[in-house]
């Protein structure tokens, strides 16, 4: 019986699942499996980053991007520790990752040795899969099944490999089971059709409601919509699932979201939910009836009371729904919603246009929806940049759009962006980041100019905190904690070997957008952005009460007025 070493065996079993890049960092308790992964070099890239969290988040993105597992590696201890975050935005996500961590050897295990941390116990929490690996012969055997795992429960697993662990020869016996796995789709029940066909058509004001689980079904989304006449609302990990510009469209719900799609959602008369789980239970209107169409099916009825729930995929449900009911003509209410999101979209153009100094974000989002190639990846980070990614870029759905959706962590966007770039060279990749977010992981930039990855990172750098500042305003607070120091993010790109822009106008970001639309290097265009309000889709009562109490505390000790948001946006977007 032939032998093979128990590392390269672990790699066939990844390759044979169509694994062909790992992220991480060597270090001695991962280095006889990074030895393994050098002698497949040219069938499994190793893409080595300055620091593991970006590793496990730009695991993390590719999986959200391909739907394929993404695959990080590090060594335990202190590795294996900075790794967390991103293993929880894949799982908060519902992404399938593999972790790779390393593990002091086997014979000191539980001795208190160097870097010895309880790895199982510490990533309890974060795995749907969570094996310390003791022997060679099943490390084959336990990475099958891990990957298995990851794609079974959409979520991380995570392998905790002793380095002596897999530098031992076994029998070459084992066969992976990538051939063999199937995820099947519950079959839908023909009652459950047939009764969403006749809510839909008896509804007066019914809206669509999708999520991520019908990204797999753009086509059928798109149908469903126009044929039963549905005005739509899109959670912002799904923007793209229909073009965000499509007639019907009324953007996003929620704080981030639109005045059209709030008022109605409370306007509503039927709730039809596809592929989501929104979490923000007070913008669901719970007082109409709703249809759920979700695959996991401990979510049927989760956020909202449900008059039909199938659990399955939204493809197969929409293919069925679409097949079997009657074209709706265009209705009233259809009308009014798209009147409604005519006059936001004049609003919004408003607020582009209005009085600044510096670069305006609402516009620097607006061009950047503008001259994006229809094949464009869109990676955004968390705070203002989310906000005004969800409002003013208009994607496509034939671009891609990726967030930390539910984790909602700084620093996901250049990471993302590396992901992307590496899995699809021919598409171009923009990441949009503030300065607090950027500076987290910027560190990783370089990652992207050694693998001659031509991505392009805005960076809105106004030296604030911005999304924490109005967020202590709405609740009545006074900023503090929130400046932050100025760096020059484009010395830094140059430093690494990029190209850096420095932009102080609209007109200056205008020229540097338009010039590297298809660069050769990574560039960071560092935008001197304006102080711009984040301001919800929607005022509710509480969040003007916080403002006027923010307004009236800042007067008390500075003895002025505090400079906010334009009146005619407060009243417009609160009344």
């Amino acid at each position: 019986m032939s032998k093979i070493n128990a590392a390269d065996k672990m790699v066939q079993v990844m390759q044979a699942w169509g694994v062909d890049n790992v992220y991480g960092l060597p270090g001695d308790s991962v280095d006889t499996t990074v030895e393994a992964l050098y002698r497949v070099r040219d069938r499994v890239k190793f893409t080595q980053v300055r620091h593991e969290e970006v590793a496990a988040l730009a695991a993390a993105a590719q999986a959200k991007l391909t739907g394929k597992v993404g695959v990080c590696l590090s060594i335990g201890g202190p590795g294996a520790i900075h790794m967390l975050n991103g293993l929880y935005d894949a799982k908060m996500d519902h992404v399938p990752v593999v972790a790779i961590l390393g593990q002091i050897q086997s014979h000191l295990l539980n001795t208190g040795y160097f870097q010895e941390v309880d790895l199982p116990k510490l990533c309890d929490d974060v795995a749907v899969y969570n094996k310390l690996v003791t022997g060679p012969e099943t490390l084959p055997a336990v990475m099958d099944e891990a990957i298995r795992m990851a794609y079974l429960h959409q979520g991380v697993a995570v392998l905790t490999i002793p380095d002596d662990v897999p530098n031992h020869k076994i029998e070459d016996t084992f066969r992976p089971t990538a051939d063999l796995f199937r995820q099947q789709h519950p079959a839908i029940d023909p009652a459950d059709i047939d009764k969403s066909l006749d809510m839909i058509r008896r509804a007066k004001k019914p809206v669509a409601f999708f999520g991520v689980g019908a990204k797999g079904a753009q086509a059928e989304a798109k149908e469903f919509v126009e044929r039963y006449s549905l005005p739509f609302i899109q959670t912002m990990p799904a923007k793209g699932v229909i073009d965000d510009d499509h007639p019907n469209a009324l953007g996003q719900v929620g704080k981030l979201g639109t005045k059209p799609a709030y008022e109605a959602m409370f306007d509503a008369d039927l709730l039809i939910l596809v592929g989501t789980d929104y979490p923000y239970a007070p913008y669901l209107n719970g007082k109409i009836p709703a249809i759920q169409i979700e695959l996991e099916p401990t979510r049927i009825g989760k956020r909202h009371q449900v008059e039909v729930g199938m659990v399955a995929d939204a493809k197969d449900a929409l293919t069925q729904l679409n097949a079997r009911g009657e074209k709706i003509p265009e209705t009233d209410w259809l009308k009014a919603c798209r009147k409604n999101m005519g006059t936001w979209r004049k609003w919004m153009k408003d607020v582009t246009g209005k009085a600044h100094k510096g670069v305006l974000p609402s516009r620097t989002f607006t061009k950047m929806s503008e001259i994006a190639p229809d094949n464009a990846v869109w990676s955004v980070d968390v705070g203002t940049s989310t906000s005004f990614g969800a409002r003013f870029i208009d994607v496509k759905s034939t671009q891609k759009y990726v967030i930390s959706a539910w984790l909602g962590t700084m620093g996901c966007a250049l990471p993302a962006a590396i992901a992307a770039k590496r899995d699809m060279p021919d598409r171009p990749v923009y990441a949009v980041c503030g300065d607090g977010a950027f500076a987290m992981v910027m560190q990783d930039f370089v990652t992207a100019v050694k693998y001659q990855l031509p991505i392009v990172v805005v960076v809105l750098n106004n030296h604030l905190l911005a999304f924490i500042e109005y967020e202590q305003q709405s609740v009545g607070q006074q900023n503090y904690g929130i400046d932050l120091a100025d760096i020059d993010f484009a010395k830094f790109a140059e430093a690494c070997g990029g190209i850096g822009v420095n932009v102080t106008t609209d007109e200056e970001f205008d020229a540097a957008i338009e010039k590297y639309k298809n660069p050769t290097k990574p560039v960071i265009i560092n935008c001197a952005s304006a102080d711009e309000a984040p301001l919800p889709g929607k005022i509710v009562w509480d969040e003007a009460e916080g403002y006027m109490k923010f307004g009236l505390g800042y007067m008390k000790e500075q003895f002025r007025i505090p400079e906010l948001p334009p009146l005619r946006e407060l009243m417009r977007q609160f009344l």
